[in-house]
C-alpha cells in the first residue's frame, strides 16, 4: 500500500503458545504492549514534527489485547497515535469492552456503533450489514478500526458464557454463523472453548482468519495519496495469491 515506505516495531509478548496465554495469562501481553509503545513513542516524540512519520498501532488476537494495554481509553489512543487497527480483539479487552457496552442504542454487540462512528468503527466482513463506510464519510482523524468476525470464537470467548447469555447470542446471527446457533448454559462455553483451538483452520474471511479485510481497514486509517478502488482490488488479488491458501 505504501510501496515499502514503512517501518514496523514488534515485540514477542510470550514464550508459551498463544492459545494458552489467551486462557491462562492475562498480564504479560498488555505489559509488553505498553513497554513497546512507550519506547517507540518516546523516540518518535523527540523527532522534529516535520520529520515524524505517521505513528500507527496494530494488533491481532492476543496482540490486540496486549497493544491496547498501552492506552487508558479511546481518547488517549487518538491523542497519541495517527490511527489504530485492532483485529480479532478478545471480548475481555478493557477498551473494546467499554466501547461496546457504551454503544449507541439499537446497534448490535457483534457490530457496534459508538458515538455515531465519529472516531472508531467496526467491520465484521463477509457482507455484514455494517461496514466501515455504512455510517457515512464524517469520520474524524485519527481513525480507529476494529475487525471482528461474528464466527470468530477467539473474539467471543469468555468464562461468562458458562451461565450468562450475551447480547451477541440474543441478536440475529451474523452472516458467517451457522443458522440456529443459540446459548445453552455451560454447553456454549465449552463449544466456544473448543472452537478457539480450530478457529484458524477455516477459509479466509471466517473464524480467526483475517486477510482481505486489512485492505479497506488500512485504507480507511492511512491511505496513501492517489489510493483508489483499482489499487485496493489489486492488493486484494496479491494477498489472495500469496496467502489465500494458508
Amino acid at each position: 500500500m505504501h510501496s515499502g515506505d514503512t517501518a514496523t516495531a514488534a515485540l514477542q509478548y510470550t514464550s508459551i503458545g498463544s492459545w494458552l496465554s489467551f486462557v491462562a495469562d492475562r498480564n504479560t501481553a498488555p505489559e509488553a504492549g505498553q513497554a513497546l509503545f512507550e519506547a517507540v513513542y518516546a523516540t518518535w516524540s523527540e523527532l522534529p514534527e516535520s520529520d515524524r512519520p505517521r505513528l500507527l498501532v496494530f494488533g491481532e488476537s492476543l496482540g490486540s489485547y496486549g497493544g491496547q494495554g498501552a492506552f487508558s481509553g479511546l481518547q488517549d489512543m487518538v491523542a497519541r497515535t495517527d490511527g489504530a487497527l485492532w483485529v480479532a480483539t478478545p471480548i475481555f479487552t478493557d477498551i473494546r469492552r467499554e466501547l461496546t457496552l457504551d454503544r449507541d442504542s439499537g446497534s448490535l454487540e457483534r457490530s457496534p456503533v459508538y458515538d455515531e462512528g465519529r472516531q472508531v468503527r467496526w467491520d465484521a466482513g463477509n457482507g455484514d450489514e455494517t461496514d466501515l463506510w455504512a455510517l457515512g464519510p464524517e469520520w474524524e482523524h485519527p481513525r480507529v478500526v476494529y475487525l471482528q468476525h461474528p464466527s470468530d470464537g477467539v473474539v467471543w470467548w469468555t468464562s461468562d458464557l458458562l451461565f450468562h447469555e450475551p447480547d451477541w447470542l440474543r441478536e440475529a446471527n451474523g452472516p458467517d454463523v451457522r443458522p440456529g446457533l443459540q446459548w445453552l448454559p455451560v454447553v456454549t462455553y465449552w463449544l466456544t472453548t473448543l472452537d478457539i483451538m480450530v478457529a484458524a483452520e477455516v477459509p479466509a474471511g471466517y473464524g480467526h482468519v483475517y486477510l482481505l479485510e486489512y485492505v479497506d481497514a488500512w485504507a480507511a486509517i492511512a491511505a496513501p495519496a492517489g489510493w483508489d478502488d483499482d489499487a485496493a482490488e489489486l492488493l486484494r488479488e496479491l494477498l489472495m495469491e500469496k496467502h489465500g491458501d494458508r
